[in-house]
């Protein structure tokens, strides 16, 4: 059934294409990715893919552009080498946050993302926790948009008591991500209050609408960056009463001094999944705790593969 399916990746997060390999039973397909001297990216397809279905695993993280550009050349190498159909397994979604026109004369960058990997010859896309769901429909082409929140409500569910926990939404934007999440987990709701100055890492934590007092505050979001504003919004919490702080993000881009910053907060821990590589400093952080993606994704391909319904991976 399988015999036609290739895995491939390129140098994104080689681990988590190496885990979802392992889960799926099919070997990493052989390609060569990699840069010269003049810093053009180049791949080389070294098997053979006419009339094969291909996924190509290859989160758009740092350094975001090289990323891009290897899953762009990827695509066009393996078209150009006659596969059947190719689906982009892009865990994390670089650019995710230049999702609409929100000041005079900026870009719409990941409509403009999404046209690329669909012009590059894609024909499907499997996607991880996207910053806003229009993303899908910048795409021309089926994109199936996977969450991770089954994942958290599992580990939580066996290694919290949740009976006096509340869920914290960093801010409105990210409201019915946390309600749902608070749904599953059957616990209470709360709504950071805030307002951005500048550039993205200032914003201002106005107030917490909800009840934390005497809690076990759970932080949940797409993503932490800089963890700037989680940060902020866990001092909030502490003032309020809070009696413990963690924080669950999907995607741990952890740029600048995110590290620092955790370590500095009142946070205990902070889960994120592997969707994005983690560099060994920050997997040393103590505070860090990483749960794998990697089975959901290779049910996922699975199902694809076979023209099957992946709905139930969200229960």
């Amino acid at each position: 059934m399988f015999s036609r399916m290739k895995i491939f990746t390129g140098n994104a997060n080689v681990d988590l294409a190496r885990e979802v390999s392992k889960f799926a039973g099919i070997p990493l397909g052989d390609a060569e990715v990699f840069k010269f001297s003049n810093d053009d990216s180049f791949v080389k397809i070294n098997e053979n893919v006419r009339g094969a279905d291909v996924f190509v695993i290859q989160p758009t993280c740092y350094p975001v552009n090289d990323n891009l550009m290897e899953l762009l050349i990827m695509v066009d190498a393996l078209k150009r080498a006659s596969a059947r159909r190719i689906t982009c397994v892009i865990p994390y979604y670089g650019y995710a946050r230049s999702d609409k026109k929100d000041q005079p004369r900026v870009p719409i960058t990941a409509k403009l993302v999404a046209d690329l990997i669909s012009v590059a010859g894609t024909d499907r896309v499997i996607a991880v926790d996207l910053h806003a769901d229009q993303i899908q429909g910048f795409f021309d082409i089926p994109v199936d948009h996977l969450v991770s929140m089954p994942i958290f409500a599992r580990y939580f569910k066996a290694n919290f008591d949740l009976g006096n926990a509340v869920i914290v939404s960093p801010d409105s934007g990210g409201a019915n991500r946390a309600r749902a999440f608070a749904k599953r987990l059957n616990c209470a709701l709360a709504i950071g209050d805030k307002r951005r100055v500048g550039n993205d890492d200032n914003a201002e934590i106005l107030n917490i609408i909800g009840d934390v007092k005497g809690k076990t505050a759970i932080l949940f979001d797409d993503m932490i960056d800089t963890g700037g504003s989680l940060c902020r919004i866990a001092t909030v919490l502490m003032d309020q009463g809070a009696t413990g702080i963690y924080a669950a993000c999907a995607h741990g881009v952890l740029s600048g001094n995110a590290i620092e910053k955790l370590e500095a907060s009142p946070i205990e821990k902070v889960f994120i999944t592997n969707t994005v590589s983690l560099s060994q400093d920050k997997k040393q952080c103590s505070k860090i705790v990483q749960l794998s993606i990697a089975e959901l994704l290779a049910i996922a391909i699975k199902k694809v593969h076979v023209e099957e319904s992946i709905s139930i991976l969200f229960r």
